[in-house]
Parts: structure tokens; sequence; C-alpha cells
């Protein structure tokens, strides 16, 4: 079996990135006409830089608003609008969703793609594939591509003024890519590159775990407060950099199986991607038996930086056997990641481990509620 590492061309990040876009895209030798999808808070606050940087950099563009949902039905949208402008760089403005569907247009017409997250609420910015859902927001499937992004540029002083919510899912993604990386390394698994592990991917992967537990909490301080700090700075590279290489190139397991099962369940859908991989983390610790000291060491920081621990925390205020059994289901699906495991993955395990989970961080709350008397 080969080893597989993969990453983006060239990752920026600081303070007004946007307003080195267009230069550092024509050094990239991408630097024709530019379709911008954007998210309505990405056009509010970039509009003005964008102007600028195209202009330096002699780039026309066109914005486009992004529906909402990175779906079939949205991608086909603007894949006929880029054909109309006859675009020839694809750029996304925005969070997860927004980046999904950039990298989905461009693949689709075979451009280069440049990523601009305006939070740093998942990993998705640096990778090589898309989550697809349906227009009612249940996990569909995942697209993959033959390369990363041309560029990822992120521009923390607009992270800084994201929602802190945004920022704390994001770290619920990254959270679960050094035990998924692990498990698939341990297991001896293939990666979402079909390859081998890398010791560069699992080395980034525990990086990124150990980076979210020194500066997770004083990371989202910064951000309730809209201030970008060293620690926030760490936080959004670990979010965005350190995870999404890691995830792609270390591997998935079930953490993220979990977040798609939990997408078929109604009540979830308000909930973002990171909380519910944060919430399938506790589920993948469970089923793994992995030791009581590491659990807690998990729920402390996820209670620390408003990750939920709990099946309430995502919307199932009264969660059932049959609920626990649906997720479950969908968890275990030929070609999900909860097989990369080292041991045989049914059902049923996973329907305990998400019952059991659940009452794990139940109790964790009752522990923080008691002592606060």
């Amino acid at each position: 079996m080969h080893q597989v590492f993969c990453s983006p061309a060239r990752y920026i990040q600081g303070p007004d990135a946007t307003l080195i876009l267009g230069p550092e895209m024509v050094k990239l030798g991408v630097g024709g006409k530019t379709l911008v999808i954007a998210s309505a808070s990405a056009k509010k606050l970039l509009a003005a830089h964008w102007k600028e940087t195209f202009a330096k950099a002699d780039i026309e563009y066109s914005v486009e608003a992004f529906a909402g949902e990175c779906s079939r039905r949205e991608i086909d949208r603007i894949v006929k609008r880029a054909l109309e402008l006859k675009a020839q760089v694809i750029v996304g403005a925005g969070g997860g969703k927004v980046l999904d569907a950039a990298r989905a247009v461009a693949c689709h017409l075979n451009l280069p793609v440049v990523n601009c997250p305006t939070a740093a609420s998942s990993d998705a910015p640096c990778s090589a594939l898309s989550v697809v859902y349906t227009d009612e927001g249940e996990f569909e499937t995942y697209l993959f591509y033959k390369r990363n992004p041309d560029l990822v540029l992120v521009d923390t002083a607009v992270v800084a003024k994201a929602p802190p919510r945004l920022l704390s899912a994001g770290m619920g993604d990254a959270l679960a890519t050094w035990f998924e990386a692990k498990t698939v390394i341990d297991a001896r698994k293939l990666n979402q590159l079909g390859g081998a592990t890398t010791i560069s991917a699992q080395a980034l992967a525990k990086l990124c775990y150990e980076t979210l537990i020194a500066d997770g909490r004083a990371a989202l301080t910064a951000v309730e407060n809209g201030s970008v700090t060293p620690a926030l700075e760490r936080i959004v590279e670990a979010n965005t950099l350190l995870s999404g290489l890691g995830f792609e190139s270390g591997g998935l397991a079930i953490a993220h199986s979990v977040h798609n099962g939990l997408t078929t369940v109604a009540e979830t859908h308000s909930y973002m991607h990171g909380e519910k991989v944060a919430f399938g983390l506790l589920v993948q610790l469970v089923a793994e038996g992995k030791p009581q000291a590491l659990i807690d060491e998990v729920l402390n920081f996820s209670h620390s930086v408003n990750l939920p621990i709990t099946l309430q925390e995502v919307g199932l205020k009264q969660p059932s056997h049959a609920v626990a059994m649906q997720i479950a289901e969908r968890a275990v699906a030929e070609g999900e990641t909860s097989h990369n495991e080292p041991f045989k993955v049914t059902a049923s395990l996973i329907a305990d481990a998400i019952i059991a989970a659940d009452a794990i961080g139940k109790r964790h709350l009752e522990r923080i509620l008691v002592a606060a008397r």
C-alpha cells in the first residue's frame, strides 16, 4: 500500500489577507475572469475588499449569491451561471457549504478554485472533496476531486467578526481529526485519498489536537470580543489547515459517520457540521472502549468551548432507542468511514455507543452543575 498525502497549492492566513487575494491569484497563474460564489455575510464584509484587490490585479469578476445548501441543484445552478459568464476561475467565500459548492463547480468545469473561508467553522477549505446534501439538509454523498484548491486564503480579521459559534463548530470538526486518523493508522485502513497515512499527516493531526487543548478557550474568548490574537491565529490554523490536511491524508472513522447519521433526523438540521462531529467523536471513543480519563479530557474541552456532549444539545430532546438505531443504520451504510475501525462495526454497536455517550455527557453536565452550587 502506497502512502498518499495532499494539500492546497498555497495557504495564506492573517489579518486583512483579502487585500492581497488578487495579486496572489496572479502569482499562481489563476488570474483570469473570476466568479465569486459568496454567502450574504461574506458579500457584506468583503465587497469593498474584492473591488480593491481585484482592481490591483486587473481581474474582472462577478459575484454570485449562494442559496444556502450544497446540494446537486445548487451546484448545477452555479455551473450554469459560470458558463454564462465564461468564468476562468472560481472563488468561494463564506462558510463550509459555500466552499464545498465552489469546489464542486470548479471540478465540473475543470477550472482553478480559490477558497476564502470567512469563519474557521470546518476543515473543508483545504480539501479535495465536498460534502453534498439534499435540498432538505440530509447528507447525500461525498464528491472527490482530482486536486486540492489552488489557493486557500483566510482573513483572520473577518474570522474574528464571525459569530463565536462558528469557531466552536470548527473546533468540533478539528477535535475528531487526531482520533479518527489514529484509528485509521492503527487499523491499517485507507485514508480519504485511498492510500496509507504518512508520518507527516499523523504529526499534523496530533498537533491539531494539542493546539485545540492549548488555545481553544482563549481563541473563543478573542472571537467573543472581536479580537485577533495569537491564540486565535493558532486555532484558525488548527481548524482550517491542520485539520484539513489531517483528516484527508489521515482518514475518517466513526465520528464523521455518526454525523452523517444525525443528519437523517430533521431536528438536528439547525446544528452545524462540527457540532454533530463533536458528539460523534464521543460515540467513537465509547465504541472503541477508550479510557475514561481520555473521554473526560474531551468532555472538559468540548464543554469549555460550547460544543455539544449530549443528544439534547444537537436537537434530540427525547431520544429513543429507535432514533439511535436510525442514526446508527446510516452510520454503518456501505462505504461509510465507520468501517475504518479495527473491529466489525454494526448498527447495534453504534446505537449502544450513542445511548452510552449521551448518558456520559449528561452525567458530566450534572457534575458541573453540582460543583457550581
